[in-house]
């Protein structure tokens, strides 16, 4: 006697999860632009090493001799595999059973992905299709009964995000639960017209008295790309897979490592000629300062996050003689690099994640100060402005500014992590001071002027004269800016400083909790 028979039945109800919701909605997953639960997570895995968990779990119905006749699988896929070599916790909706949603009985698995991801400390990246695991209205009449809300497992998401990365994709209509398991990550991607976020559904706002919307119009890519919540958006399913796990090249398997030093085939002494005009002498005139950024690291290694929003403040990731960084740089395109509240928020969010996982930061300073007027105040620019420097003195990575012009005002003096001796260097077109010339002087000199027959002949004088006294280079004969370079130099000073940086660098849990 051997145990075959139950090995057959084993392999029957494998072959029944397989069948999803059924090849009807199997196809109308399909009619509308997306892959199931088990094809994407066939794209994004490496293959062959998804060892799936709970895949017999579901609802079967009986004959009378106890024979299954009807099985629904449990519409929640989890599992552990390698990407790119790496072990992680994949996890992902099916919206073939239910629209994902918790009447389908998938709330065991889906704790169960947060608390193994969190146990065996493993980056967790979640496919996100529909509700998520929240509720239906349809529950009342099967449980026979209402329910307070609760969260079930919220805690361990939360803890996951102390622990090791978090990715949530946006693959389809995510309400609810679904939007704040989305939200609840250290990295999230849409993907345009076939996804949309939400916190209620259109039947819900209408009924709410709100008015008749569509589901784009709650909740399209670019809504969430443009207010925050959302870190990018892409075209495809299969783009937002790749930009998955190129964000978690960069960062380690949890906090218990260092992130991975990559072979970059890129000189680390290079210097770039065009650096020397990059930044015209005009002071009011702008440049792509993402081009000098995406320059001076290694070649194609500029990984922007959260290119829609705070854009006058440019962010991401990148690596330097192969070791991650995390790195910003004011926009003068937008605002003139002015911190609005918006590209605050989205700066402290890159410390802190630099933070947890141990990246070194580099400042590319053109910083004008806040943006002012009625909006930024409104807005409570200085507040989250504050929240900017309340955490780079709180962080305990490493710091490096290269100010490529300006740096003026409370923002501007983040050319340095407070209570350190962070590196600083400047570029020849380094100006600052507490205002900028060109709208302090009025003010510092408004009795001067009025008293005078030809203010505007004074005006000049008065710039003139002090132009000859803002040289980068008085400065640095008071040490007031350690070192003027090249800026053909810029890289090969920053991998030299990132190979030094590397060495303080020690794996450590957070002192802090992690908040998106």
């Amino acid at each position: 006697m051997t145990w075959e028979p139950e090995l057959e039945e084993l392999r029957r109800r494998e072959a029944l999860a397989d069948q999803l919701g059924g090849s009807d909605k199997v196809a109308r997953q399909h009619h509308f632009g997306k892959q199931t639960v088990r094809e994407r997570v066939d794209q994004i895995v490496d293959e062959g090493t998804f060892w799936e968990l709970g895949k017999t779990a579901g609802v079967a119905r009986y004959d009378e001799h106890g024979n299954l006749i009807e099985f629904t699988p449990s519409n929640f896929v989890f599992g552990i595999a390698e990407l790119d070599g790496r072990p992680a916790v994949v996890s992902g909706d099916d919206f073939t059973v239910r629209g994902g949603s918790n009447d389908a009985s998938i709330s065991a698995k889906r704790e169960a992905s947060e608390s193994i991801a969190a146990e065996m400390r493993l980056p967790h990246v979640r496919l996100l299709d529909g509700m998520s695991g929240g509720g239906s209205v349809k529950t009342i009449e099967q449980a026979g009964r209402t329910y307070i809300p609760v969260l079930p497992g919220w805690h361990t998401v939360v803890d996951h995000l102390n622990i090791a990365p978090s990715v949530s994709l946006v693959l389809g209509s995510v309400a609810g639960f679904g939007a704040a398991r989305a939200v609840a990550s250290h990295y999230s991607v849409m993907v345009r017209d076939t996804s949309q976020m939400m916190i209620a559904g259109p039947a819900l706002v209408e009924q709410a008295g709100l008015g008749a919307v569509a589901k784009e119009e709650l909740g399209h890519a670019d809504i969430h790309t443009g207010n925050g919540a959302i870190d990018d958006a892409v075209d495809s399913e299969a783009e937002a897979f790749e930009r998955a796990l190129h964000f978690l090249s960069y960062l380690p398997t949890s906090v218990d490592e260092l992130p991975p030093i990559e072979r970059w085939d890129d000189d680390a002494a290079r210097r770039d000629e065009w650096l020397l005009s990059a930044v015209p002498r005009n002071p009011r005139q702008s440049y792509d300062m993402k081009a000098i950024m995406a320059s001076v690291v290694d070649e194609g290694s500029f990984f922007e996050i959260g290119r829609g929003w705070g854009t006058s403040i440019i962010s991401g990731l990148a690596r330097l003689d192969g070791v991650p960084v995390a790195v910003y740089g004011e926009n003068p395109m937008m605002y003139g690099g002015g911190w609005t509240a918006d590209s605050c928020r989205k700066l402290t969010r890159l410390i802190d994640l630099a933070s947890l996982f141990k990246l070194p930061i580099v400042h590319f300073e053109d910083c004008p100060g806040f943006l002012i007027g009625i909006e930024s105040e409104r807005n409570a620019t200085v507040r989250y402005g504050t929240e900017v420097l309340v955490a780079l003195r709180e962080t305990q990575v490493p710091y490096c500014t290269v100010v490529i012009r300006k740096a003026f005002g409370i923002a501007g003096a983040a050319n340095r992590k407070p209570g350190t001796e962070s590196m600083r260097m400047a570029w020849p077109s380094g100006d600052w001071g507490s205002l900028p010339l060109e709208g302090g002087l009025e003010v510092a000199y408004k009795a001067d002027l009025a008293e005078s027959d030809d203010p505007e002949g004074l005006k000049l004088e008065i710039t003139e004269r002090l132009n000859r006294l803002r040289s980068p280079h008085r400065s640095a004969e008071f040490y007031e800016i350690e070192q003027i370079i090249d800026p053909r130099d810029t890289r090969p000073m920053l991998c030299d400083w990132v190979r030094l940086a590397r060495r303080t660098l020690v794996p450590a849990p957070p002192s802090w909790g992690y908040r998106p």
